[in-house]
């Protein structure tokens, strides 16, 4: 009897110890912890938002977003307000540094260039991608979501199929796609010479084909599913990144979560299909099979060394497939918005395009002759850009320009409020002015660093080329075969979603020439 006494006291001082550890644990987490991290930016004189229990900033950045999107935009090019309500509260308030909260972590919100410049550039992994919650990891893919020697290793993997010579392969490619759209829009056109059309959705296809064929050896019609899964991902992905999320709550089986997990083994398995084949081709053929992207993912499947695995190659897939469609769509859809909003640049390009190329079709070379419609793009790109922020996390305490940033701090990186920022590019800063890049962009306003529509430092978007290649040969041979003006229907609204987009599509009225 005694020893089954001391037995249940020894269980009852174990339970209560264990119950105790981990009440301490979760105070821990939710107030001490945060709290101190607070003191600690506020001695730096740091201002912002105080940490506040279970209440974030997502649902006021959330708020105040519907609330700006509630009605359009005068139309001119003073958008930062809108995308970023919130953030340009913060810094109105607060100044270029500022302090939120994202659930538990400290948010340092910067629009300051030199802080910006700093973080991009870090190379010692003190510096990372920031942890999101796992509903929002099932859009986060492939290379985006890697670090360290893991992260650089995949780099240099895929790497090669951006090369310049690879890329020269791929032109053909792109010209095929590029007269699909031209004739499609003749079509259209009809024997009337002039049509209404949003081109919006013909954007999202164009560059939905063009990453099908050069990426993985296919046309838009084999990877026109997995486009319309992730956009449907993508709007569940969103409500997830605005909820406050707590341990365990992507394993509730609500509809949404069904969902979630449903669209993403969906894309997996269609990919699953392209990959089996794709090997399958190989095999039967004795094709080298390293042409595209996925030929060259599984080429490195097969080295020991790189420990890929048929996972791996799918979420590369899901990358490309996501990030070569929706930035270059969305960035063709506003150059198209603002040349018919300045009809002279318009007609300034369209003489270029003629006086190089003529009615042929442009090559490498006449691309790179396309000086006005470069400074174009890059213009549109500076008030558009499809990214306007990006975000970093501090893995372990590290000093930033002359301030100590504890373990654990995210950044929001406002590369869109540098692209409108006064100080950067002057009084004429929301006009749309390409000379702003006749020099090129190494010769920026002050010599500071303050262009990021592709990021910055060792993390640089990998695709860059290929995209600037698709978007010039796409606005050239458009400007050969069409004049265009913005339809009285547009609604001027530009919208953050995934990327930046506009609100109610992009309507403009085609003319052929």
């Amino acid at each position: 009897m005694e020893d089954y006494l001391i037995f249940i006291k020894t269980l009852v001082i174990s339970l209560v110890s264990v119950i105790l550890v981990s009440v301490l644990r979760v105070v821990h987490v939710y107030w001490f912890r945060p709290k101190s991290l607070e003191k600690q930016l506020r001695k730096q004189g740091i201002r912002g938002k105080t940490y506040r229990l279970f209440q974030d900033d997502m649902k006021e950045i959330s708020m105040s977003s519907k609330e700006a999107c509630a009605k359009p935009m005068s139309l001119n090019h003073q958008i930062a307000p809108r995308i970023f309500p919130f953030f340009h509260q913060m810094v109105q308030n607060y100044g270029k540094v500022s302090l939120g909260w994202i659930e538990t972590r400290p948010r340092l919100i910067i629009a300051d260039p030199e802080l910006i410049k700093l973080i991009l550039a870090e190379k010692n992994g003190q510096i990372t991608k920031p942890p999101l919650n796992p509903l929002v990891n099932l859009l986060q893919m492939g290379i985006s979501t890697l670090e360290g020697e893991q992260w650089a290793k995949r780099r240099r993997l895929i790497k090669p199929a951006f090369h310049l010579e690879k890329l020269k392969g791929m032109v053909p490619a792109f010209v095929t796609c590029c007269f699909g759209l031209i004739n499609r829009w003749e079509s259209l056109v009809g024997h009337e010479g002039r049509c209404e059309l949003d081109v919006a959705p013909e954007f999202q296809n164009l560059a939905g084909d063009v990453i099908a064929r050069t990426a993985f050896g296919s046309n838009y019609e084999e990877g026109k599913k997995i486009f319309e899964l992730q956009k449907k991902q993508a709007v569940l992905v969103l409500e997830a990144y605005y909820d406050f999320y707590f341990p365990g709550k992507r394993f509730i089986p609500t509809k949404k979560n069904r969902m979630r997990y449903n669209l993403d083994n969906e894309i997996k398995a269609i990919l699953r299909g392209m990959i089996s084949k794709k090997e399958k081709a190989a095999m039967e053929n004795g094709e080298e099979g390293a042409n595209d992207l996925l030929g060259l993912l599984l080429q490195c499947k097969e080295q020991e060394q790189t420990s890929m695995t048929i996972e791996d190659v799918i979420e590369e897939c899901k990358l490309f497939y996501f990030a070569g469609q929706e930035t270059t769509a969305n960035w063709l859809t506003w150059a198209m918005i603002v040349l018919s909003m300045h009809p002279n640049w318009q007609e300034k390009a369209r003489e270029e395009v003629l006086r190089v190329c003529g009615k042929n079709t442009p090559d490498l070379d006449a691309l790179n002759h396309l000086k006005i419609v470069s400074m174009i793009l890059k213009e549109v790109l500076r008030l558009y850009s499809p990214v306007s922020a990006l975000y970093r996390h501090t893995q372990i305490k590290t000093n930033v320009g002359g301030i100590s940033i504890p373990a654990g701090v995210e950044f929001v990186l406002l590369t869109m409020f540098l692209h409108h920022d006064k100080k950067c590019w002057g009084e004429d800063v929301e006009e749309f002015n390409p000379e702003r890049f006749a020099e090129g962009v190494v010769k920026e306003p002050k010599d500071q660093v303050v262009f990021y529509p592709f990021g910055w430092g060792p993390r640089i978007c990998i695709g860059q080329t290929f995209a600037v290649i698709e978007a010039k040969m796409a606005l050239a041979m458009i400007l050969q075969h069409f004049s265009f003006e913005l339809s009285p229907s547009y609604t001027h609204a530009p919208v953050m979603g995934i990327t930046l987009q506009p609100q109610h599509g992009a309507t403009v009225t085609l003319h052929r020439i």
